[in-house]
């Protein structure tokens, strides 16, 4: 039963997502939070993503069910490939039970969030707000990408402020672009293409959908270029010395995670390129993470 309440969240997704605001939180302060901040910031993240991806089931729940009629779910990618994926849309999950599990954990990330930073609490009210607006707009417009990204900020952004209570608000608005630019490159085109013959069948209105391969993929290597562009710019934002060694290793992430298997997308507009994109796309917090922790541990030492 746990896995089908798992699989409504994307439970590997939101692991990954976490890292994400793992990334954000260490290169803002530049140190590891005190343990109770750490703990209870981890845990206030877990249910934030596991609420957030619920809900989009939950308010999805018809669109997929008609996405997927007669045919089954897709394959998917390697990190939402679970024959369990839309488990209420596949009638393995009641609606009421998924709701009372987005309740569940959308309250322990409002407890969280208050704890950490009252301020917080306006972010986690915000979540849902703008995952309902995304998923109505499925049908509406192709402009749903920019909700997504803002989405995908937040949960960043919260680290943010989890630990530094009043970043520089220009710094933090350059944060959100380098997100936004990686969800719509990395992640939100690439599951659109993916989903692209479910996607005619109900009607949707997606990038890939609307204007076509050609011009999908020109807008995917645009966002994925804007995101290692950025991304060289992050270092201003943190008290770590991040200098050479950091910008080359950030770079090198983002060419072997983004450039190539976007290249490789735009080359073959094939599905299983798109699927691809967006399991190495996926990947990109956890690396970051990985690069600024030791930074942080290398501080820490000397």
């Amino acid at each position: 039963m746990l896995s089908k309440f798992l699989a409504l969240s994307r439970s590997t997704h939101g692991v990954l997502d976490i890292a994400m605001a793992g990334f954000a939180a260490l290169l803002w302060l530049g140190a590891f939070p005190p343990l109770p901040v750490l703990a209870v910031a981890l845990v206030t993240a877990l249910a934030g993503y596991t609420a957030i991806y619920a809900l989009n089931d939950l308010v999805g729940v018809q669109a997929d069910r008609e996405k997927f009629a007669g045919t089954g779910v897709n394959p998917g990618y390697s990190v939402e490939a679970s024959a369990l994926r839309y488990p209420i849309a596949q009638g393995k999950l009641s609606f009421s039970a998924g709701l009372a599990w987005f309740a569940v954990w959308y309250l322990v990330a409002l407890v969280g969030a208050w704890w950490l930073n009252p301020l917080l609490v306006v972010i986690v009210l915000a979540a849902p707000v703008l995952e309902i607006i995304y998923c109505r707009l499925l049908k509406i417009t192709w402009w749903r990408v920019l909700v997504s990204g803002l989405v995908k900020s937040l949960g960043p952004v919260a680290a943010v402020l989890a630990v530094v209570p009043r970043p520089d608000p220009a710094l933090l608005a350059l944060m959100v672009a380098w997100l936004i630019c990686w969800e719509i490159g990395g992640q939100n085109i690439p599951a659109d293409w993916n989903d692209v013959e479910e996607d005619r069948r109900v009607g949707a209105k997606t990038i890939p959908l609307t204007f076509g391969p050609k011009v999908a993929a020109r807008a995917v290597i645009l966002a994925l270029v804007a995101t290692i562009a950025l991304s060289l710019a992050l270092p201003a934002m943190s008290p770590l010395p991040l200098g050479w060694a950091y910008l080359v290793a950030t770079f090198v992430a983002g060419v072997y995670l983004l450039i190539l298997p976007g290249l490789a997308l735009a080359r073959t507009h094939d599905p299983r390129s798109a699927a691809r994109l967006f399991d190495r796309a996926s990947l990109y917090p956890l690396v970051q993470l990985v690069i600024v922790t030791a930074f942080v541990l290398v501080r820490a030492l000397n």
